[in-house]
């Protein structure tokens, strides 16, 4: 079962926590996802197995957390994740997936001294300024502007999600290659050549563009977005492990 903790700005977060050793490893997840996926349950596992202390979350609006998906924003879901590193000791090893790539990043230019190196899969800082704003057309930026949300269509669900206009506004707020972004910590980016909604020229431009002593890319051909088979969750694995020691 899931326990609750109440963010400083009042939402009712929910996560999974183990303890173990330090560093511990963190999980951050992607845009409408949950703690319950399959990378997020395979690193509680190995995390286990290791005798690793480990947590992950949900962000407000998703998963069991209190709130609705289309109330939020980058810097509430920020908000969220420096309230669960909060319940951390220790320096952390960050595990961002696609959006939560990029909440790493922000915590990690934020306070480097709690974040032992960053693992980011499929990481996309900055997609609600490319990714999204710049590929709306004339008449979703008219609605967009007119209603403050438009609908889009998921590969994932049947359902349609709602873009907001808050949304866009706050991510660009929290843009991260824009300027400078030093990275003092060990990082390894994972990203698979076949990923259709964060494509590879992301990862490319993210480690052109950050700053640090120990930064690598590796690209697994033919993965998709969800990053999930064994073997890539195997490399996952040895990205921790090596970041962890």
């Amino acid at each position: 079962m899931s326990r609750f903790m109440t963010s400083p700005q009042g939402r009712r977060i929910a996560y999974e926590q183990s303890a173990g050793r330090e560093p511990g490893v963190m999980f951050l997840g992607g845009f409408r996802s949950d703690m319950q996926g399959t990378k997020a349950l395979a690193l509680e596992a190995w995390a286990a197995a290791a005798g690793r202390a480990f947590l992950r979350f949900d962000y407000s609006g998703h998963g069991a957390s209190d709130g609705a998906f289309e109330d939020g924003c980058i810097g509430d879901w920020l908000q969220d994740a420096e309230a669960a590193l909060a319940l951390t000791k220790g320096r952390q090893v960050l595990v961002g997936s696609s959006m939560g790539g990029w909440i790493a990043l922000l915590l990690a230019r934020a306070m480097p001294e709690r974040i032992a190196g960053l693992v980011l899969v499929a990481a996309a800082p900055d997609f609600t300024e490319d990714g999204m704003w710049a590929e709306f057309d004339a008449a979703q930026r008219v609605v967009l502007a007119r209603d403050g949300r438009v609908e889009l269509q998921s590969e994932y669900s049947d359902e349609p999600y709602v873009i907001t206009r808050r949304l866009i506004e706050d991510g660009r707020e929290h843009l991260m290659l824009r300027t400078p972004l030093p990275l003092p910590m060990p990082v390894r980016l994972l990203q698979g050549t076949a990923d259709a909604d964060v494509p590879q020229s992301v990862a490319l431009r993210l480690l052109a563009h950050a700053d640090g002593p120990d930064i690598r890319l590796t690209l697994v051909k033919g993965a998709d977005h969800r990053f999930s088979t064994p073997e890539c969750l195997r490399l996952i694995e040895a990205a921790v492990t090596e970041l962890a020691e």
